[in-house]
């Protein structure tokens, strides 16, 4: 079973930088796309970044794009979220997700992926 286990949330003001780390465990980590999304208050799970097998592709969702940057280190089993310039909506409850199927390429959608973790709270003040 894979569990997921994310890090690194807390408060900041506006203007001013978070990174999020996902340890994942109970699987081999560098074959499976990876995730970020997040959850606001009374809104939708959504999504953030995503970031294939190896690294080698990447997208984000347009209002996060030039602010953050998500990589991954597979000989640590870690997917990370550098987050940059951060505003109040971007305060949220981010999880990290993986996809169980191995595969060449990222993944935008919620139902695609397979194992989620807890989630860590941002929260960003004005």
């Amino acid at each position: 079973q894979v569990q997921l286990v994310e890090s690194g949330g807390g408060l900041v003001q506006a203007g001013g930088s978070l990174r999020l780390s996902c340890a994942a465990s109970g699987r081999t980590f560098s074959s499976y796309a990876m995730g970020w999304f997040r959850q606001a208050p009374g809104k939708e799970r959504e999504f953030v970044a995503a970031i294939s097998w190896n690294g080698g592709s990447t997208y984000y969702t347009d209002s996060v794009k030039g602010r953050f940057t998500i990589s991954r280190d597979n000989a640590k089993n870690t997917v990370t979220l550098q987050m940059n310039s951060l505003k109040p909506e971007d305060t949220a409850i981010y999880y990290c997700a993986l996809r169980g199927l191995p595969s060449g390429t990222y993944y935008l959608n919620s139902h695609e992926y397979d194992f989620w973790g807890q989630g860590t709270q941002v929260t960003v003040s004005s």
